[in-house]
């Protein structure tokens, strides 16, 4: 090896004590199920947020509805206003007929 490979590389691992035992698995660790536990993990945590999606957006209160020309992101998922805008619509029906 030549000495610009050597200090480009950054050496080869550093010898390490095999008795001593971390909750992070310890140097250079890499479980053999890493991207099982990843997966499950995400999933557990994307299951969480879901659940406190749903109980905010039907705990979600408005006192002053948005104007319905304007992108509003909470008008898809918020109960209030999805219903208020069901209402509009069915008003501006009830009264054009």
């Amino acid at each position: 090896m030549r000495l610009t490979q050597a200090l480009r590389s950054g050496g080869a691992k550093v010898q390490y004590p095999k008795h001593v035992w971390s909750p992070a698995g310890g140097w250079y660790a890499q479980p053999a199920n890493w991207k099982q536990n990843t997966a499950i993990f995400s999933g557990l945590i994307a299951g969480i947020v879901a659940m406190v999606w749903s109980v905010s957006a039907d705990r979600e209160h408005r006192d002053r509805m948005p104007p319905p020309d304007r992108f509003f992101p909470s008008r898809y998922w918020s109960r209030e206003i999805r219903e208020h805008d069901k209402a509009q619509r069915a008003k501006a029906a009830e009264s054009s007929s």
